[in-house]
């Protein structure tokens, strides 16, 4: 199957998915990424804001927060295609819509996070595979950002169970992440 047929199925699998049920999956996940030692031990949190029915990440953001975790979300910088970790104090009032609609951190109640002080790295995906690789929405803005983290940094993919396949169709630049949680 190619990328861009999987990609279809998968955005329409997101599409038909109930509110509730995502919501429900949602805190499911959450559950699981709080009960990792990755998490536990992480001081500094990459997250992202969830658009088009991705694993939701409000309530992550959050406790997180809450729990004292500097937290810190994409900041797109489309011509240059990468993303930038910025962090917030707060959820309510520090985002914004960037490219592609996607809310990402405003620059005036936010600041730039260095990607060796990530601890670990939550990744969306429209698809997962049981090694890691992740099909996303076809920007390459993650393959690049994975590219240049350090070797000590974790990785953890989140999707709903529809999401996980046998094998994603891959290219050289696409690398996996450490771990895929799912609900």
């Amino acid at each position: 199957m190619t990328k861009k047929t999987l990609r279809k199925i998968m955005l329409k699998r997101l599409k038909l998915q109930k509110e509730v049920e995502r919501l429900k999956k949602s805190d499911i996940i959450k559950r699981k990424i709080f009960a990792l030692n990755e998490f536990k031990k992480a001081k500094n949190i990459f997250l992202y804001a969830s658009f088009n029915g991705e694993v939701q990440t409000d309530k992550m953001i959050k406790e997180a927060l809450k729990e004292g975790k500097l937290v810190s979300l994409p900041f797109l910088v489309r011509k240059k295609k990468r993303l930038i970790p910025r962090a917030i104090k707060r959820l309510k009032g520090s985002l914004e819509p960037g490219p592609y609609t996607i809310l990402q951190p405003r620059k005036d109640c936010s600041w730039v996070v260095a990607k060796k002080d990530l601890g670990l790295v939550i990744v969306p995906g429209l698809a997962f595979d049981h090694q890691g690789f992740r099909l996303g929405r076809g920007g390459g803005y993650y393959d690049r950002f994975l590219a240049h983290l350090p070797k000590k940094t974790h990785t953890i993919g989140v999707c709903f169970d529809f999401q996980l396949v046998s094998s994603v169709p891959r290219s050289p630049q696409d690398l996996p992440v450490q771990k895929v949680i799912s609900a």
